[in-house]
């Protein structure tokens, strides 16, 4: 292919895409957020509340959320890094009550043997019941646990 070329390309490089994002008005929030039910209706308003991605709240552990604090601790966000943002005061009453329930769901998994989680690299050699831990451990009682 050392082949010589015998005219000059007059390439045009083409124009970078410019994404804007896409967020919703306070009036179509309103008119979104009765549309949905469960458990994905507290994830909506979480997102909402607390200015998260999607994938943030869905990533989110018990551990993340700091009620007397009001904040909310992104884990690996974007630029992978960590960062705290706001706790809505509206939604401590819902994800309480949705914590309760998900923890009585856990306890009964771990009554008929089952109820562990995955844990990252060689951790579960090293602590053999931290796959069971409820309070702390690693994406336990998460807000998608019941879907």
């Amino acid at each position: 292919m050392e082949v010589p070329l015998d005219e000059s390309i007059n390439a045009v490089r083409a124009d970078r895409k410019v994404n804007v994002p896409v967020v919703l008005t306070r009036e179509e929030v309103a008119r979104v957020i009765p549309l949905v039910e469960g458990v994905a209706h507290l994830i909506v308003k979480l997102l909402y509340g607390s200015g998260l991605r999607i994938m943030e709240g869905l990533r989110l552990r018990v551990k993340d959320v700091d009620f007397q604090m009001r904040q909310v601790t992104v884990r690996s966000g974007k630029g992978d890094k960590d960062q705290v943002t706001t706790f809505p005061v509206s939604l401590t009453t819902l994800l309480e009550n949705h914590l309760q329930k998900v923890r009585a769901y856990h306890q009964q998994d771990l009554a008929q043997g089952h109820g562990a989680v995955w844990l990252p690299y060689a951790m579960e050699r090293k602590y053999p019941n931290a796959n069971r831990v409820q309070q702390g451990g690693h994406g336990v009682a998460s807000p998608l646990d019941d879907l």
